[in-house]
């Protein structure tokens, strides 16, 4: 909620988003393995498409591989 989908606020969503998926280890391992699977297509409900959790869990996915 603090987010708000403020771009303005974004480096910091993503900041607080890593920290609560860095605490979270057994979802991000079912994902892990979701995508060893195959392809997993990442859902969002924002009009924003460049800021929002999907690729926000996009990115933490890809670069924490």
């Amino acid at each position: 909620k603090w987010f708000g989908h403020e771009p303005e606020r974004w480096a910091e969503f993503q900041k607080r988003y890593r920290a609560e998926l860095d605490a979270n280890q057994e979802a991000v391992a079912q994902l892990r393995g979701l995508l060893r699977d195959g392809k997993v297509t990442l859902l969002y409900g924002a009009h924003d498409e460049a800021h929002n959790n999907a690729v926000a869990l996009a990115g933490y996915l890809e670069n924490r591989s």
